[in-house]
């Protein structure tokens, strides 16, 4: 139960809202777009590196992103 609780609490924390930088997700609170976060962690920075290179971001935040990129791989393609 503590790991779907948290979970949920990670997920609030990507929001899509189409006022804000045309809809992208992007960390709540904030206009940093999931992708950036991602991309940053895909070149090899480590979490502490995107933390300060970001300070409006927590640990939770990339937590959420890297949820999130997690969720988006698990979808299935339909073939046409």
């Amino acid at each position: 139960m503590e790991k779907r609780q948290r979970g949920m609490k990670l997920s609030s924390r990507i929001v899509s809202n189409p006022e804000i930088c045309g809809g992208e997700p992007c960390v709540a609170g904030t206009r940093i777009p999931v992708w950036v976060v991602l991309s940053h962690l895909a070149t090899g920075e480590d979490i502490d590196t995107v933390l300060r290179n970001f300070p409006r971001l927590t640990r939770e935040d990339i937590l959420a992103c890297l949820e999130y990129a997690s969720y988006l791989a698990m979808e299935k393609a339909v073939p046409v």
